[in-house]
């Protein structure tokens, strides 16, 4: 299929970007900070533990030694799927644009291969990308939570499912972008939809904590648009059990109350109905 050559050389080619590396390089540090605060954090529940043993009188942790572990997993999947998204948006924000710019595509949109296939190709190489970075990324919070507390994330598979697909859904709104819009107008675009998306969730749970009814619409609507940030609180409260009884409150980490099954079968129509018209729009576009 040659939308598979397409992809293994989007796959290639994403990897010579500078971003990239300036990505994986701030995802490096991330996982050195985060693994040593990790062990600040659960040694200080552990000297606070033993103090209160040694004398009941003294104080003890607020939290379990579990919670204080959830919690910052938490924190640590919460900037994964932020890293995640600007990766996906500047790595794909150029991908069929770019190469009408630079005049790429006029050298082989003549040849045998359907524009649908480059389209296809393109996603297929930027999706995979960006799995593989989820997951490494997901795993290293995951494996730090077990090695330093003995912590195991619940349902850390469906939650990296999640994260993965709220990746799927900007790399759908960008490559729609991508067709019809310069590349620096794009990044801006999608860029302010993924903010967006991010402040009308928050904006919607002030709304249910309020039972104000104007705030709770606008943060419907603003997931109907882009359905990323639903996504992202669906993961945080199947990764995190307990959120129920932690967080009182509006707050941008995670919810307790979670979004419908719905939501999620809806932002798989998204992708699919964005890469859908990407597919349109190209086929119709003058190079």
């Amino acid at each position: 299929m040659k939308a598979l050559v397409i992809a293994r050389l989007t796959f290639r080619e994403a990897f010579r970007r500078k971003v990239i590396w300036g990505v994986a390089l701030l995802s490096l540090i991330f996982v050195v900070f985060f693994a040593f605060g990790f062990h600040l954090i659960i040694q200080d529940f552990d000297q606070q533990a033993a103090r209160q043993a040694a004398d009941p009188r003294a104080g003890g942790p607020f939290f379990t030694r579990d919670v204080q572990a959830s919690l910052m997993v938490l924190l640590g999947l919460y900037t994964v799927n932020f890293l995640a998204g600007i990766m996906t948006i500047f790595a794909s924000v150029g991908a069929i644009a770019g190469e009408v710019e630079s005049g790429t595509l006029h050298a082989i949109v003549p040849k045998p291969l359907g524009r649908w296939e480059i389209v296809l190709g393109k996603y297929l190489g930027h999706a995979a990308m960006i799995a593989i970075y989820i997951s490494v990324m997901v795993g290293a919070v995951a494996l730090i939570a077990r090695e330093m507390a003995g912590y195991h994330v619940p349902q850390l598979t469906h939650g990296l499912l999640l994260m993965i697909l709220v990746a799927l859904i900007l790399l759908s709104l960008t490559m729609l972008g991508s067709t019809f819009l310069s590349t620096v107008a794009n990044g801006v675009v999608v860029f302010m939809f993924y903010g967006m998306a991010a402040t009308g969730g928050l904006v919607e749970q002030v709304g249910t904590s309020l039972n104000n009814e104007t705030l709770t619409r606008i943060g419907v609507i603003s997931s109907v648009l882009v359905p990323s940030d639903s996504m992202w609180r669906l993961a945080s409260y199947l990764t995190q059990p307990r959120l129920a009884n932690l967080f009182i409150g509006p707050n941008p980490f995670g919810t307790s109350i979670p979004p419908s099954p719905f939501a999620v079968h809806y932002a798989m129509g998204y992708c699919a109905v964005l890469f859908v018209g990407a597919v349109l729009v190209f086929r119709y576009r003058d190079l």
